[in-house]
Order: structure tokens, then sequence, then C-alpha cells
């Protein structure tokens, strides 16, 4: 799979939500059939890092959320 079609999966599975890294990998498997097959906190923190998406440490959530959208002051 090409990297440019990961990131159009992952950007619809979190579509206007902020989630946690099992509830993307969920819901990635849940629309798209699809599991990454290596840890999918290393590639949602690979496009974060490349601006694609956001993500932060969330201490009521217990890790660290992730959502499509702009960057917030801080991160």
């Amino acid at each position: 799979m090409a990297d440019d079609d990961l990131l159009n999966m992952i950007l619809d599975a979190l579509g206007g939500d902020r989630l946690t890294t099992a509830e993307a990998t969920d819901r990635l498997e849940h629309l798209f059939g699809y599991r990454c097959p290596d840890d999918l906190a290393k590639t949602l923190a690979k496009y974060r890092r490349a601006g694609f998406i956001c993500g932060q440490v969330s201490m009521e959530r217990g890790g660290w959320i992730w959502w499509a959208g702009k960057r917030e002051e801080g991160e």
C-alpha cells in the first residue's frame, strides 16, 4: 500500500474526531478492513511530524490522541 493511500485512510478514519491510538486502530479496521502492519502509533507519529495530522498526549484519555486539522498552540 502506498503511503498516500494509508494517509488518506487515516484521515478518513479520524474524520472530525479526536481518537486514541487504539480507537484509530479499531476504526481503520472497521471502515477499511485494514490493520497497520507495524505499530500504528509509529505511523501516526510519522504523519504528525510531517504535519499531516495532529496529536498530543491526553492525561484524561491515558495516552496519545490524534486528529485531522490544524495544530493547536503549544503542540
